[in-house]
C-alpha cells in the first residue's frame, strides 16, 4: 500500500469511527476537494500533509478539534427545499391525512427528520403543516430536525437561508407566505418555525425519542452505510417509531433486503411501515450489539 493511498484511508477510517459513514472507492475522488478549505486554514496542501498534521497534534484536544473538522468538511450537507417533490407530495395528499385520523382522539403528532442537514426538509413539512393550519388547530405538533453535523444543525436553527438556499425549491408565493427578506437574507416566520426544533445527533445512536415519532423521514442518509450498519440504523429507526407509524426514505434508498424491521406500504413511493419485531438475523444482532 503507498503512502498516499494510506493517508486517505486514515480519512476514511475517520470518518466512519465518527459517522458511520463508509467511503468508498467511488468517493474518494472527492476528498481533497472537500477538505481544501481546512488545507488552506491549516497552511498545506494535500492529505498526505493532513494525516501528519493529525498524527502529530500534541494534545488531545487538538487531535479531537482537528478530526471533528475533517470530518465536518467530509459530511455531505446537500439538501433543499421540497427535494424530491413526487415522494414530498405523499405527506400532504396521503400520510398526513391518515396521521390525522389515527391520531384523532390525542390530537399529537410528532415527526423525525433524521440527517436534516441546514434544516430545509423539516421546514418543508413544517410548510405543509402551516398552510393547512385550519386541520391542525389545536394540535400539539414538534418536528424534530437531527442531523451528525454540528455546523449544519447550528446553520437550521438560524432559519436563515441565502437567496440561493430560498429559491432551490420554492416557488415565490411559498418564499412570500413563509418567510421574511432580511438585509441578511430570508428569515422562517415564526408562524411556521415554532413547530421545528434541532439537535445534533447520529442516526446509529439510540433514538432522541423511544417509540414516540408517528412519521419519520431519514431520506439520502443509508446511501453512506455498508450492509451492517445500515441494518443498524433501521434497528434504531424501528425502535424510534410508533408501531403505526410511517417510515420515508429516499428516491435511491429501501429497506428490500436489508432490514426485517419494515415493509413497503403499498401504493406509496418510498414509504414504510414497521413490522412486528421478528427474531433478528444474526447479522442484525451484530449490528444492534456494535
Amino acid at each position: 500500500m503507498d503512502a498516499h493511498y494510506a493517508s486517505h484511508q486514515v480519512i476514511a477510517d475517520l470518518l466512519a469511527e465518527h459517522t458511520g459513514q463508509h467511503l468508498t472507492e467511488s468517493r474518494r475522488w472527492r476528498v481533497s476537494s472537500a477538505l481544501a478549505g481546512v488545507f488552506r486554514e491549516r497552511g498545506i496542501s494535500n492529505v498526505d500533509q493532513l494525516v501528519c498534521l493529525l498524527e502529530g497534534q500534541s494534545t488531545a484536544r487538538d487531535k479531537r478539534e482537528l478530526s471533528q473538522q475533517i470530518v465536518e468538511a467530509l459530511l455531505n450537507n446537500e439538501t433543499y427545499f421540497f427535494r424530491d417533490k413526487p415522494t414530498f407530495d405523499q405527506l400532504p395528499e396521503l400520510i398526513l391525512p391518515d396521521l390525522a385520523r389515527k391520531r384523532e382522539d390525542t390530537r399529537r403528532l410528532s415527526i423525525w427528520c433524521a440527517g436534516c442537514s441546514t434544516g430545509q426538509e423539516a421546514l418543508s413539512v413544517a410548510m405543509i403543516l402551516a398552510d393547512n393550519a385550519e386541520r391542525w388547530h389545536g394540535w400539539t405538533i414538534d418536528i424534530l430536525g437531527t442531523d451528525i453535523s454540528a455546523t449544519a444543525i447550528a446553520s437550521a436553527r438560524t432559519g436563515l437561508y441565502s437567496q440561493f438556499e430560498v429559491q432551490r425549491g420554492l416557488g415565490v408565493i411559498e418564499m412570500l407566505r413563509h418567510f421574511d427578506e432580511t438585509p441578511t437574507g430570508w428569515q422562517i416566520k415564526d408562524s411556521t418555525r415554532k413547530i421545528t426544533r434541532f439537535e445534533r445527533h447520529n442516526v446509529l445512536s439510540e433514538p432522541p425519542d423511544r417509540a414516540r415519532f408517528d412519521l419519520i423521514l431519514c431520506r439520502n442518509v443509508l446511501l453512506y452505510f455498508d450492509q451492517e450498519t445500515r441494518q443498524k440504523a433501521f434497528q434504531r429507526l424501528a425502535g424510534a417509531m410508533r408501531g403505526d407509524g410511517y417510515l420515508m426514505l429516499g428516491a435511491g434508498e429501501t429497506v428490500v433486503g436489508h432490514t426485517t424491521a419494515f415493509a413497503p406500504t403499498p401504493n406509496r413511493t418510498s414509504v414504510y411501515e414497521p413490522k412486528p419485531a421478528p427474531l433478528h438475523s444474526s447479522v442484525e444482532r451484530r449490528a444492534l450489539a456494535g
